[in-house]
């Protein structure tokens, strides 16, 4: 883009990653017209750089994007392999590639301006914002911004971890792989001194899926220690890595905090995505709370509402969250003693509609209830302890 003055729109969208792309389809499936829309991104995404894994009822919208989806999946500890149905829901894989595709599609439909450009201010006036490049250079204004670019939150959290991993896409040379079922989550990793890890694998067909090492902790491995983990726990699986080919690499690091992140810093800015508070603080799962967020735009867009979404999880939510990462920060609770518990204990359609946000006050206290009892009383006090420190301690003004 070359003009000198701001393209004038009614919608920009900062950020065109998984959010944005989110969004784009979104408003093409609600039918919006006449919408002046922009793109302002550096980058035009294309082709697998992510690879997404929810649960959803089938016949959904995405169902023919899914590289795969299961009916079944396995939670294992040292002590014993769960098997759980998890019907009516299903969990399911969504790869990048296909969004991205989505996205540029409805962009032509949608008419969408395209500003391949790095924003450095969003300057909100209360009546439009103008979006700013490099050098303070007006790139756009718009009567509405929806940013997804990743933000710091407004805070320090009383506890701050990461949900930090690397993934490998393994292809065998004869089947090894049970594509009918899924590895969620596997503790028989080694557990590191302060969180949780565990494996999972997600297997496409029987030669080839996605071996994965995940930890809950405050803080990333090197290149040689998730390269470790992961050969480590494909021997537990009773796979040799030298036998495998690694078709390609995935790495990620989201945050799971206690931290506020604000969905609305200015009148007329909305974020969206980890910076919108889509990441649910106790798992690190995202995309179920992004696409909620994309169709409630399109939603209120094609209805003549302002694009603003609903906070994406509960405030009773978060503040169970709250607690349960004081516990295992704490080390009051094990992190897959947690787990097991909570899979043991509650139906696994309840516990995924919980981890999504979707479940009722009295489901949330048979959740709570089959959590460790005084580890996590311990856990409601201390938290309640920090909350008044930080009323306290917090400046005025």
């Amino acid at each position: 883009m070359n003009d000198s003055a701001p393209v004038a729109v009614d919608l920009a969208l900062v950020g065109g990653g998984g959010a944005g792309s989110l969004v784009l389809a979104a408003l093409h499936r609600h039918g919006v017209r006449g919408l002046r829309v922009a793109v302002v991104d550096p980058v035009r995404k294309h082709g697998q750089d992510r690879t997404w894994a929810f649960w959803g009822r089938p016949g959904g919208d995405l169902d023919p994007l899914l590289s795969a989806s299961w009916d079944q999946v396995e939670v294992t500890t040292t002590a014993r392999r769960r098997v759980l149905d998890l019907t009516p829901l299903r969990y399911a894989m969504l790869r990048s590639a296909p969004v991205y595709a989505r996205a540029a599609e409805a962009e032509r439909h949608l008419g969408v301006r395209r500003i391949d450009a790095a924003v450095t201010g969003l300057d909100d006036d209360g009546a439009g914002v103008l979006v700013r490049g490099a050098d303070g250079v007006p790139l756009a204004r718009a009567s509405w911004v929806l940013d997804s670019r990743p933000r710091p939150p407004a805070r320090p959290g009383r506890t701050s971890w990461l949900q930090h991993f690397r993934g490998w896409w393994v292809e065998s040379g004869g089947p090894l792989f049970d594509p009918a079922r899924a590895v969620l989550m596997d503790f028989r990793t080694p557990q590191p001194g302060r969180g949780v890890s565990f494996g999972y694998v997600l297997p496409v067909s029987d030669r080839y899926a996605l071996v994965e090492y995940t930890e809950f902790s405050p803080g990333r491995l090197t290149d040689d220690g998730y390269d470790r983990a992961l050969r480590g726990y494909l021997g537990r699986l009773g796979l040799d890595p030298a036998a495998l080919t690694v078709r390609e690499v995935e790495d990620g690091v989201i945050p799971m905090t206690d931290a506020p992140f604000p969905r609305r810093p200015s009148p007329r800015v909305v974020r969206l995505g980890t910076a919108g508070g889509a990441t649910r603080p106790s798992t690190g799962f995202t995309f179920s709370a992004m696409l909620r967020q994309a169709d409630q735009v399109a939603g209120a867009l094609a209805a003549g509402r302002p694009p603003v979404p609903a906070p994406a999880y509960p405030r009773r939510h978060l503040w169970m969250d709250a607690v349960a990462l004081r516990a295992l920060d704490t080390g009051r609770v094990g992190g897959p003693e947690f787990f097991d518990r909570l899979f043991d204990r509650n139906p696994a359609e309840r516990v995924l509609r919980f981890l999504d946000g979707d479940t009722s006050p009295g489901e949330d206290l048979a959740v709570m209830r089959s959590s460790p009892l005084l580890a996590m009383t311990s856990a409601v006090v201390g938290d309640a302890a920090g909350r008044i420190r930080g009323r306290l301690c917090r400046p005025v003004g």
